[in-house]
């Protein structure tokens, strides 16, 4: 069944201006999401993922943060056209975000269910009554019971608080959710959980959503759709088989080196040489030709554009913003 496309993000260039020089925290990315699809964003630290992720909830702080061109479009209607009072009613009601730290996410000074009824009391028209029993049942959707509604943050652990921030998230049933980092401060054991609860919910929900991670293996047990994010650009982009089985950016293919696997025997992982670029001096031409492996003339000559992996996306859409995107790297299999 054909799936319709929920946000299209076009060319967006975002910058911060401050006194140390002009941060080019987003450079033209181009994305788009389906309707109950999951779209991985995996990039590190400092890849630009949290400013898009900021940029289509209209959150990015002016000054010193500065959207210097391109379209979000959610169902067609571009989010940078509308007011903040529009906004507001997109935010939360059409468009959530769970936001990376749950230990400072939410108000320490009003209980857990006076945060999820501000939410549901913004976008519906419902008495006390109505509210109090919908931030009940939102409880309740995340495994917290609803008498726990009274608590404050303090009294909850940083898995069941991140729990509580999904519930306010999800509390009017949001056609998009943005997960960023969502199981960063959390161990092991609960992020697991808590994963496999926003997997659930999504489903049960019918939200679409976008991924933003550094873990490949939450990647590939969660999303539909992969996007390679690097010095505030996509690299690469396709769907979950086309970025685990057939990688063609060497970013990418570093990225799944450094896993490790239980099917090789290895003594040692290989890491990526070298750092991130400065986003207030990044390097001309391709932004990663500083770290890889494969670097020609070519790449530190131009930025490369997004071209069809292979000479053809196919159905799949798979493209790579690499001089070699069409033909593979040099010494890879069938080159």
């Amino acid at each position: 069944m054909e799936t319709k496309e929920l946000l299209s993000v076009e060319d967006l260039t975002i910058r911060y201006v401050t006194d140390d020089g002009v941060v080019e925290a987003l450079n033209g990315v181009s994305l788009s999401i389906q309707e109950q699809h999951t779209l991985g964003l995996v990039g590190e630290t400092g890849a630009g993922k949290t400013t898009l992720a900021r940029g289509i909830m209209g959150l990015i702080p002016h000054p010193p943060g500065e959207i210097r061109g391109g379209k979000i479009l959610f169902e067609g209607r571009d989010l940078l056209a509308l007011s903040e009072a529009k906004m507001r009613d997109v935010r939360g009601n059409l468009v959530s975000m769970i936001f990376q730290d749950p230990m400072t996410s939410l108000n320490p000074v009003m209980t857990v269910g006076e945060q999820i009824m501000e939410v549901i009391r913004t976008h519906n028209r419902m008495g006390p009554r109505e509210t109090r029993q919908a931030a009940s049942e939102m409880l309740e959707l995340v495994g917290i019971s609803a008498d726990r509604i009274d608590e404050y943050p303090h009294q909850f652990s940083g898995g069941m608080k991140q729990r509580v921030i999904i519930a306010i998230a999800l509390a009017c049933n949001p056609k998009l959710l943005i997960a960023d980092e969502p199981t960063t401060a959390l161990d092991v054991t609960i992020q697991a959980q808590v994963l496999e609860m926003i997997r659930e919910l999504k489903v049960k929900l019918r939200t679409s959503m976008l991924l933003i991670t550094h873990d490949l293996g939450v990647v590939a047990q969660n999303c539909d759709h992969v996007a390679i994010m690097y010095a505030g650009e996509i690299v690469e982009y396709g769907t979950l088989r086309d970025i685990f089985k057939d990688p063609r950016h060497p970013y990418t293919v570093g990225l799944l080196g450094s896993i490790p696997s239980l099917a090789k025997d290895v003594k040692r992982l290989t890491p990526i040489k070298g750092l991130m670029p400065d986003p207030t001096s990044l390097p001309a031409g391709c932004k990663f030709h500083t770290r890889c492996d494969y670097a020609a003339e070519a790449c530190k000559a131009a930025i490369p554009s997004l071209r069809a992996a292979g000479g053809t996306a196919g159905a799949s859409g798979h493209i790579v913003r690499c001089v070699y995107a069409d033909r593979g790297l040099p010494g890879s299999p069938g080159v």
